[in-house]
């Protein structure tokens, strides 16, 4: 099935191991445990932690289109329509009877996924065990046992294609260079005039969109090292570069990711996999190559869940996966490149 969303924890212990990385480069917390002080300035906030700091740009919330597309990703099930004006849950809507489903690989209970209401009591909106069942969007109404989606309807309960019952975390992170000329000067654009950046972008196997080479947060694991592993996997296909180019590779990774990355989202992902009683959010961190000494000049290679890998131009025509494009649009405008 080629909507396998998660990895056993066991992985991500050996892909740690792999590449000698420590529990924590730099941290943004999901779990409430691993949350650092934050110190606000006129601008911006930084997150702290004994390593590094991440920069926090600006986020707004919109209401979910993608998590209303007609029909549900991976399957023939057609959601119920969810206009506009019924989306939030505070309007009545008798005749709202949303189709139910979750995907047969999620009913086989796989490790990263949760199993039906009734056969366990998840605490909802905190941290049960390992696993983080809060929101970034803060509180989320739980009904009938089962969490509510805090953006609103979306014409599907049960859990779709997603393991966990509410929130499913996610990290996202987003490299960037300029593109610059064989003589290393910034290209700008035409019409705009403004200096041109590229991401690495990853063409979905699942759906055959493009995407920032993201993933999801295994139980108890640093969001940091979710970021690093993510790209690795996805973005280098690290998993099966040879010896001798391992310690390279795992070099320019750490200078890259040992940075301060600047956090370019933390919400409620627009996702077509969400549900009414699941769905994505995620922490999208932006790891600026400026100077293209560092993952710029290795050779990429699609790996994991990834069909294709490039470099690819920032511009406001750009289709991608979810609501990637939001988070470029972002990335563009805080580094005043063209859009």
């Amino acid at each position: 099935m080629v909507f396998l969303l998660r990895r056993t924890s066991a992985f991500s212990i050996r892909l740690a191991t792999l590449f000698g990385l420590p529990c924590t480069l730099y941290a943004i917390g999901v779990n409430p445990s691993v949350f650092c002080p934050s110190i606000r300035t006129d601008n911006f906030r930084h997150i702290s932690t004994s390593c590094s700091l991440y920069k926090t740009m600006a986020s707004s919330a919109a209401l979910h289109v993608r998590a209303r597309s007609t029909q549900y990703p991976g399957s023939t099930v057609a959601r119920f329509p969810v206009p506009d004006d019924k989306v939030d849950w505070s309007v009545k809507w008798a005749e709202y009877k949303p189709i139910s489903y979750t995907a047969p690989t999620v009913l086989k209970n796989p490790e990263w996924a949760d199993p039906d209401i009734g056969s366990f009591s998840p605490k909802f909106n905190a941290l049960d065990g390992a696993v983080d069942r809060t929101s970034f969007d803060g509180i989320y109404r739980v009904e009938n046992e089962v969490p509510l989606n805090p953006r609103g309807r979306t014409g599907l309960s049960g859990r779709g294609l997603l393991g966990r019952w509410g929130p499913n975390h996610a990290a996202d992170p987003i490299v960037t260079r300029w593109k610059v000329d064989g003589s290393g000067a910034k290209i700008r654009h035409s019409v705009s005039k403004q200096p041109i950046l590229q991401f690495v972008s990853i063409m979905r196997k699942d759906c055959g969109e493009w995407a920032i080479p993201g993933g999801m947060v295994d139980p108890g694991e640093q969001v940091s090292l979710t970021l690093q592993r993510e790209f690795s996997e996805e973005a280098l296909n690290s998993l099966t570069v040879p010896p001798s180019d391992r310690e390279k590779i795992y070099e320019r990774i750490t200078k890259l990711f040992s940075s301060n990355g600047s956090q370019v989202y933390k919400g409620y992902v627009d996702d077509p996999r969400n549900t009414d009683n699941a769905w994505m959010e995620t922490v999208a961190v932006n790891f600026h190559d400026e100077l293209g000494d560092s993952v710029s000049e290795l050779p990429l290679q699609a790996g994991d869940d990834a069909g294709q890998v490039k470099w690819v131009d920032l511009d406001s025509s750009l289709d991608l996966y979810a609501n990637h494009s939001h988070f470029l649009e972002m990335v563009a405008k805080e580094r005043k490149a063209h859009w």
